[in-house]
């Protein structure tokens, strides 16, 4: 901490007085900043385990801002870091306001968040890929169901060359016969690609916690272009979130095979954070399993 507290004044050209780590995801921590006098600074610095993420969001920011109709947080500069074991550092601007998970005062606040915050999903997925599919570095021209397919093999044949030990037998085969069974579980996709935010959760959206009116949205994920259900399938934890996404689906409804595919979604999201992290989401498995296998050959 107090190497990266170093690097981070260097880089300001002014002493911090302490970092406070704010957030914490599978890829990144984020840090408030404080000056020798001990005030916050307008702005945070987000640290990255893997190297490449951090140009991927900048660059993920910057378009989400420039098509959607929300605000997203403004990026000021790009640092590689020497601190073991971060590689990039982001800068980016501080917003206020509270996470949506925070609960509102009203359900009727609550009705015109999820408004808000579907209108603003929305925008982002009226825009048309035209026929490209894909992450911020590898997009391509392709359908969706070879480029997801492309994507399973990949992620398969790492998990067979690296050590592995939190998957077990059971998640193992799930991975195998969901692997075995894509095309059948991709039989009625017709659905074009569009723009994504790609970790499209609560804890991605930012409040005003006096009105409950959405401010902002945050953590984009590195998928650029993709079908509506890829940014869906986060959203099926119970409670706030699953209320989000019946409200989203009244509004602008997905393919019915949406039910099952949300749950393949999440198991090689798992597996792929497991293997750049060696965190292992084991709830995604065990709610996955009883929902994947009837539909599985």
């Amino acid at each position: 901490m107090e190497q990266l507290k170093a690097e981070l004044s260097a880089v300001l050209g002014e002493s911090l007085s302490r970092l406070e780590r704010i957030s914490e995801q599978p890829y990144a921590h984020l840090y408030a900043m404080y000056d020798k006098e001990g005030h916050p600074l307008s702005l945070l610095a987000k640290s990255y385990i893997c190297q490449g993420i951090a140009q991927q969001e900048a660059y993920k920011l910057s378009m989400l801002a420039r098509e959607g109709e929300v605000r997203l947080p403004t990026v000021y500069g790009l640092v590689v870091t020497q601190q073991a074991p971060y590689k990039e550092l982001l800068l980016m601007e501080r917003l206020r306001g509270v996470s949506a998970e925070a609960p509102t005062r009203t359900p009727q606040r609550w009705r015109l968040l999820q408004d808000q915050i579907v209108e603003s999903v929305l925008a982002w997925h009226r825009i048309d890929s035209h026929g490209l599919v894909g992450t911020v570095d590898s997009t391509q021209e392709n359908t969706w169901p070879n480029w997801y397919a492309q994507r399973i093999e990949v992620i398969w044949s790492t998990l067979l060359k690296v050590s592995a030990p939190l998957l077990t037998y059971q998640d193992r085969n799930l991975l195998f016969r969901t692997r075995q069974s894509r095309d059948r579980l991709f039989a009625d996709y017709q659905e074009n690609c569009v723009l994504v935010h790609g970790n499209l959760t609560l804890r991605s959206m930012l409040k005003d916690q006096r009105t409950d009116q959405l401010l902002a949205m945050l953590n984009p994920g590195t998928m650029l272009w993709a079908p509506r259900e890829y940014d869906l399938f986060r959203l099926c934890e119970d409670g706030m979130a699953t209320d989000l996404l019946y409200h989203y689906l009244s509004k602008a409804p997905v393919s019915e095979a949406f039910l099952y595919r949300r749950w393949l979604y999440g198991i090689w999201e798992a597996a792929a954070r497991y293997i750049h992290t060696g965190l292992l989401d084991r709830t995604v498995f065990d709610l996955a399993a009883p929902e994947l296998v009837p539909w599985l050959d």
